[in-house]
């Protein structure tokens, strides 16, 4: 099973296309407006059966312009987010560890250089993952978190 995880933001949308175990294809930042016609997009191109969209910031507008996007779509599941953005971070550092003197450096101290959203979609998408199949997280199991 293939789950779109998006991350809605007051400007920007994160978007992750993600397996059922938990490695992601696709992650992707845009602006709100694009971001619809985006997910469209990665729907019909990766055939995403669910999309995971995390339920805080701004999820409202954009549930409604992905819902005109994707008429007879995939089910849309609104995901608790909470947290998301650190365990986004922590991601980016396992998928990106970092090189030379960066190494030395303890991870909380380093930031990202690419914006995060695409990796808490990812995070948002494995949460949806581990709540349909009631077992252990692709996030922990895959990323060690």
């Amino acid at each position: 099973m293939r789950v779109l995880g998006v991350d809605p933001g007051t400007r920007k949308v994160g978007l992750a296309v993600v397996d059922e175990a938990g490695e992601p294809l696709v992650l992707d930042v845009v602006e709100i407006d694009a971001s619809a016609a985006r997910a469209a997009e990665l729907v019909r191109g990766h055939g995403v059966e669910a999309v995971a969209l995390g339920g805080l910031t701004g999820h409202r507008r954009l549930e409604e312009l992905l819902r005109a996007a994707l008429p007879a779509g995939p089910p849309l599941a609104l995901v608790d987010e909470r947290g998301s953005s650190y365990e986004a971070r922590a991601l980016y550092w396992r998928l990106h560890p970092p090189r030379g003197l960066q190494r030395l450096l303890p991870r909380g101290m380093l930031f990202p250089p690419v914006p995060l959203d695409a990796y808490a979609a990812a995070i948002i998408a494995c949460r949806f993952l581990k709540q349909r199949s009631r077992g252990a997280s692709c996030v922990s199991r895959l990323f060690v978190l």
